[in-house]
């Protein structure tokens, strides 16, 4: 399998591009704000040809090149209905405004085909299987996309901005809910094996052991919702 990642925009946010192989069908995860360049190296880099974008959840900093990225390809997009919205109002999304010169960089909108997202759904996409996981918190359509274990690769985690290394997403924008993240972290991520890696929205991949064994919001979970999560600072728009 080939999972080829790189860090966009202003927010650095991670977009990944994923192919049984090169030379084959892709999808897209997460093409955020200036991301659009370094889909277009990749896809030429790897010779991929992509079948379709997958946002983990609809912050701007996730979705900004969607409409550019979708248009040059002729893909859909698939988005959790909860945060269709912030498509056509980013600023909604984040509770303030973007500002000007950054907004004047954006292409606000949805893309012609727009597919919504379901807890417990597969998406059988480039001969990959993703299984969608709602996973609210961050946002009220927050999901993560998980791959089964590979005769090459460990199982997989795309965790969007819910968990990320040594720390979670922030649940104080709108939509966000402290105990929805606590919750999802707990339903979402604690049944997964040690060995799981987590490719999250922001920051370095990790896996789930570790994250068990370290991380003080994951650690509070699986004590029952103590007050370790404070430990630390969350992260993410």
């Amino acid at each position: 399998m080939l999972i080829a990642g790189f860090p966009a925009g202003a927010w650095g946010t991670n977009c990944y591009l994923v192919a049984p192989a090169a030379g084959e069908e892709c999808v897209i995860i997460d093409p955020g704000h200036q991301a659009t360049e370094g889909v277009e190296e990749t896809l030429k880099k790897h010779r991929l040809k992509p079948v379709a974008v997958i946002l983990t959840h609809g912050h701007i900093d996730h979705v900004a090149s969607v409409v550019p990225v979708c248009g040059a390809h002729d893909v859909p997009a698939w988005i959790h209905p909860a945060d269709r919205y912030m498509m056509n109002d980013p600023e909604k999304g984040i509770g303030r405004a973007i500002g000007m010169p950054l907004m004047g960089e954006l292409t606000v909108g949805e893309p012609d085909d727009v597919k919504e997202l379901g807890d417990g759904a597969e998406l059988d996409l480039a001969g990959l299987r993703f299984g969608v996981a709602h996973a609210p918190g961050h946002t009220k359509g927050s999901v993560t996309f998980g791959m089964p274990e590979a005769a090459d690769i460990p199982p997989v985690l795309f965790s969007g901005d819910l968990l990320f290394a040594g720390s979670v997403g922030r649940s104080d924008l709108p939509g966000g809910d402290a105990a929805e993240l606590l919750e999802s972290l707990g339903r979402v991520c604690l049944p997964l094996d040690d060995s799981t890696v987590v490719l999250s929205g922001h920051g370095p991949q990790t896996t789930i052991g570790r994250e068990r064994a370290t991380n003080p919001y994951l650690r509070e979970v699986a004590a029952g919702y103590g007050n370790g999560a404070n430990a630390a600072p969350r992260r993410g728009m």
